[in-house]
């Protein structure tokens, strides 16, 4: 990517090599990698903005230390390897830093992948670093399940790799009848803890490890680990999971977070993630696409016909054999997968620099998802037009929402995953104080619309509405004089709209401000819903956390643009649209 990489820095050349290779890493690590290497441009570049600084030396001597563990199972001792890709989980983690106080950067990490590819052993490796070879004394370290015996299974893999090792042997102190390990140089101990274990009040976790997160019904010991770092300056929560069945559960809820930061829809410059999955055009049967989930099967030729074997009985028995293998052995979250509403890669090929100034004076078509319990509250106006290139129909599409100031308080104490204070700061969404700052302002919303209307020009041809939440609001939405359009929420009013919004999104034909990330967050939460008895659909969330109301906004007003007609494009139109692209050609030449 332009950067010459110094030397000595594994982590950051697996990076610059694989960001591109599609036929080892599916999109979620190469976006991983991207991120890496994207971030050191942004560290050299400076500014307070992001005061992180990747440091090679931080990251070799975790991964040293790791390439001198020694694994004792099986038919004989060996020494431990780390593959590329988990050298680059541990040199990311270790070698990024912050840039004056040399505190690490990452306090959240997420790593997905299937089974049997060492996740309990990268987690114990973290253990053995930050119980005694990380410069911090007295520290508390803890191996977290939904069961104590669950929890042992870290533990017992950091005991196993003390126990192969003489040096390592007189430098902790294991007393497995009480799931404690403490390390001599530091005083800092790691112990096992579950969700049964009697008394977990009162922790302060310098490192604290979330195994087979996917298995929590909850997020009570995720909670309890992160409410122990708050007064830490450094410290790290590491979840190293494979996929799960729960779609409810508080792991895919993290997955799909985790998701929309490597894709830049919600900022968080201290959690790194890794997930290891095949693309969604990849064929689950075809063994050279399973190195993408299991990176250290695909390598091992000896592991591989075992898996084959395992694939054959899983599509021939069906059901939850089948279901297994695909959550277990592929890491595929299978319930909800055929489920979304649009392919996050095309939604970003629709992105553009375009802005509301772009359309003054144009026809526009507004469409409002009214919220009843002073929720997020959402507008969209949609411009149909004509492409002066090739006299398609094109829409372009502009969001904006609201919502009540002690109702995004509510959210974000109830830790609600979406940046609400970012989005104000971009001007992505209003926040209201009146009354009280708990019930939707009204007011503010028909305010914002007079004031686009005015400002830009806009012909506004028609508003769109769901009539289960306008009645107080329809007396004032008349006096924009111009056709007021109700649209009922339900599969059989929506179905063609929905489907059309889809085409045209994979046809890249509706265009929007590519800085609008809460639009974005709201079109990658959106999944379809089951259709009815004739086969239609609409869309729907997964979770009440989800926020898919500026996508409810933009069915509604594309429901309606769908079928307005375009003005033709004048032949002095198009002659200044052939002149203007003939000026670029010739610049082009020029250069």
């Amino acid at each position: 990517m332009g950067r010459i990489l110094r030397a000595g820095d594994r982590v950051s050349r697996f990076a610059e090599k694989n960001w591109k290779n599609k036929k080892e890493f599916g999109e979620d690590a190469r976006l991983a990698f991207k991120r890496h290497l994207d971030d050191l441009k942004r560290s050299e570049r400076g500014g307070a903005r992001f005061p992180y600084a990747f440091d090679p030396e931080r990251a070799e001597d975790i991964i040293g230390l790791a390439n001198k563990l020694t694994v004792a199972e099986g038919e004989g001792d060996q020494a431990f390897t780390c593959a590329g890709f988990q050298e680059f989980i541990l040199g990311s983690l270790f070698g990024w830093v912050h840039k004056e106080t040399g505190k690490r950067r990452f306090m959240d990490s997420y790593v997905q992948m299937s089974r049997q590819q060492g996740k309990s052993v990268l987690n114990a490796i973290l253990g053995i670093k930050c119980s005694n070879f990380d410069n911090y004394r007295n520290g508390q370290i803890y191996c977290t399940a939904t069961k104590s015996d669950q929890a042992r299974i870290v533990l017992d893999e950091i005991s196993k790799f003390i126990n192969a090792d003489a040096d390592l042997r007189e430098l902790y102190d294991i007393k497995d009848y009480k799931n404690k390990i403490t390390g001599k140089l530091t005083g800092t101990y790691i112990r096992a803890l579950g969700r049964d274990t009697k008394t977990i009040d009162g922790i302060k976790p310098y490192l604290g490890i979330v195994d087979e997160y996917h298995a929590h019904k909850d997020n009570q010991m995720y909670k309890l680990l992160k409410g122990g770092t708050r007064k830490m300056t450094q410290s790290l929560v590491s979840v190293i999971t494979t996929a799960g069945f729960n779609l409810n559960g508080p792991c895919y809820e993290l997955y799909r977070y985790c998701q929309r930061v490597l894709r830049g829809i919600d900022r968080n410059e201290r959690q790194f993630v890794y997930i290891a999955q095949m693309d969604g055009e990849d064929d689950i049967w075809d063994p050279k696409n399973w190195i993408k989930c299991c990176p250290l099967t695909g390598h091992d030729p000896e592991l591989l016909p075992q898996m084959q074997e395992d694939a054959a009985k899983a599509r021939s028995m069906g059901g939850a054999e089948l279901r297994d293998f695909m959550t277990k052995s592929l890491d595929i979250w299978v319930t909800g997968q055929e489920a979304k509403f649009i392919d996050l890669a095309d939604w970003e090929k629709c992105a553009c620099q375009k802005t509301l100034e772009d359309f003054r004076g144009q026809r526009a078509v507004c469409g409002l998802d009214l919220s009843s319990g002073g929720d997020l509250t959402s507008l969209a106006l949609e411009f149909p037009h004509e492409d002066r290139g090739t006299g398609d129909k094109k829409y372009y599409l502009y969001s904006h929402s609201f919502m009540p100031r002690q109702r995004m308080q509510e959210h974000m104490e109830q830790e609600d995953n979406a940046p609400y204070v970012i989005w104000e700061q971009e001007g992505l969404l209003t926040v209201t104080t009146a009354a009280s700052g708990i019930k939707t302002d009204y007011k503010a919303i028909l305010a914002h619309l007079h004031g686009l209307v005015s400002t830009y020009g806009i012909d506004l041809t028609a508003i769109a509405y769901d009539p289960h939440n306008a009645s107080a609001f329809l007396a004032d939405l008349e006096d924009f004089g111009c056709d007021l359009v109700e649209i009922r929420q339900s599969a059989r009013s929506l179905n063609d709209a929905t489907v059309d919004f889809q085409l045209e999104v994979k046809a890249h034909n509706i265009g929007y401000d590519g800085r609008n990330r809460l639009l974005t967050r709201s079109m990658n939460d959106a999944i379809l819903s089951a259709p009815n008895s004739f086969g239609e659909i609409k869309i729907d969330k997964m979770s009440q956390k989800d926020r898919i109301d500026p996508c409810d906004a933009a069915i509604c007003a594309h429901k309606v643009a769908m079928g307005v007609e375009v003005d033709e494009i004048t032949t002095d139109q198009s002659v200044e649209a052939y002149l203007e692209m003939f000026g670029k050609e010739d610049g082009a030449g020029g250069r």
